[in-house]
């Protein structure tokens, strides 16, 4: 048995999928994660009623419970990613995994706003570690080709899961327990999952050895100004963009992360994000892609939530419910059809095609008005949506992880989940513009949404378009 450890150690990627760590114990640690992670971004999303009156927020303050924990995720991914590459892909999971945890504890029992949005913040760091760990974990125990492909597909479906059930889980915790579970749930889940970690996780490259220097100038400016930019253009939807301070911390997290492309490289030893991974095309085009992708889809939630709620008048359970189609559609053909189709056509085909599905969904749901009802205004479109969204995700998700070396897996990791949070961001404030010129009155509501969805269908037109950039290889 020793020889056995031994040899998975020192063998290489071929040699980590063995028997006796098991391929499918590291893909559903990996996937559990990454639910957890997603979740957490929508969970108290129901609860913060609830919240607010348990602990007295003020009204001023209450966002802080959800903007805290996304701003920090965002602004340290690129840290996490790098630390992944550091510290090796199971203690990175290990100590990721472990700080969520016990932040989720420390909100689960705060006693004060203070705390409570401390404690957030505290999971989005444990989250911008964990996060480019899973995906790193996969890289590291599938080799390129049908394995890897597969392993990602389910691995992208459950995120997927991950963020539609936010509000499913939220609802159901907070109604028949408290909004304390929403938080306390993690605990128990993120213990066992540690003690598996140990137990069945390879052991990465850079465990055993001296920890090579990190780049902390860079991490510094990234996280800075990643944080500005998201935290700038959260500001758009409320303040608007001529606002001092929308403008003033956009402009600063733009400046900020100019400076953080220069240090990188001209004065970084061991840059956080080797600019070097840009001039592979999969990976440079692929994250352009996924910034446009990420700004089309992530709102995509925020303005159907609010049209069910708002128009529909469906409660907050109701409306989760109401996104299972969304969810088990794009799980469906994402974990099993995606990896089928792309082992006849290439994926620089099945991106164009997808994209264009996803494209003809939200110019569907465009047509919405006051008096659709629940088939015509979301069922029908969802389908069309989620099968081009099923067959999107996992050849990008492929391709910007592919021709990677895998001492840089980490970073490239980190990259990727930049990227779409950053996108997610961007979109959100400028179709919250689009949507606010009509905003009083159901008509008014509705006609708003509808030309945010049709501004997503041009955006995902777009996303075909520079998808022809990509590789033609086959994966």
């Amino acid at each position: 048995m020793e020889q056995r450890r031994t040899a998975a150690v020192e063998d290489g990627p071929a040699a980590r999928v063995d028997g006796w760590r098991g391929p499918g114990w590291v893909l559903g640690l990996a996937c559990a994660a990454q639910f957890m992670v997603v979740l957490d971004v929508s969970v108290v999303n129901v609860a913060l009623p609830s919240i607010r009156f348990s602990l007295g927020f003020a009204p001023a303050e209450l966002s802080w419970v959800v903007n805290a924990y996304g701003l920090v995720f965002a602004g340290l991914l690129l840290l996490g990613g790098r630390l992944a590459d550091v510290l090796g892909h199971r203690r990175a999971f290990v100590l990721g995994l472990g700080l969520f945890s016990a932040a989720s504890l420390a909100g689960g029992l705060a006693g004060a706003p203070g705390a409570l949005i401390a404690a957030r913040a505290a999971q989005g760091a444990g989250a911008a570690l964990l996060a480019p760990a899973t995906l790193t974990v996969l890289t590291g125990t599938f080799p390129e080709g049908p394995a890897r492909t597969r392993a990602l597909a389910v691995w992208t479906a459950v995120g997927v899961a991950g963020g539609a059930a936010g509000n499913l889980i939220g609802g159901a915790l907070t109604q028949y327990l408290s909004w304390r579970w929403v938080l306390l749930v993690n605990v128990p889940i993120g213990a066992v999952g540690v003690l598996l970690g140990l137990r069945f996780l390879p052991v990465g490259r850079g465990e055993g050895r001296r920890p090579p220097r990190l780049d902390v100038p860079g991490a510094v400016l990234a996280t800075t100004g990643i944080a500005a930019l998201t935290c700038g253009l959260a500001q758009a939807e409320s303040r608007g963009w001529g606002d001092a301070v929308t403008v003033g911390m956009t402009t600063a997290g733009v400046l900020v992360l100019a400076g953080f492309l220069w240090v990188e490289a001209r004065v970084a030893r061991a840059p956080l994000v080797p600019l070097g991974l840009f001039r592979i095309r999969s990976v440079g085009v692929g994250n352009l892609i996924l910034l446009l992708t990420g700004a089309c889809l992530i709102p995509m939630w925020y303005f159907l939530s609010l049209y069910m709620q708002q128009v529909l008048h469906y409660g907050p359970l109701r409306t989760a419910v109401g996104f299972l189609p969304h969810t088990l559609v794009t799980m469906v053909v994402g974990a099993r059809l995606a990896p089928r189709l792309m082992r006849y056509v290439r994926p620089r085909t099945l991106i164009v095609t997808s994209a264009l599905v996803s494209a003809a969904g939200f110019w569907w749901q465009s047509g919405i008005s006051a008096g659709s009802g629940y088939v015509d205004g979301v069922l029908g479109p969802a389908i069309v949506i989620s099968v081009g969204t099923g067959l999107l995700l996992t050849p990008i998700t492929t391709a910007v992880t592919s021709g990677v070396d895998p001492a840089h897996a980490g970073a490239a990791s980190g990259l990727m989940n930049t990227t779409k949070q950053v996108g997610g961001a961007l979109g959100l404030a400028a179709l919250s513009v689009v949507a606010a010129a009509h905003s009083a009155g159901a008509e008014a509501l509705t006609a708003g949404y509808a030309r945010a969805f049709l501004a997503i269908a041009v955006v995902l037109a777009a996303v075909a378009v520079v998808s022809l950039a990509l590789p033609a290889r086959r994966d």
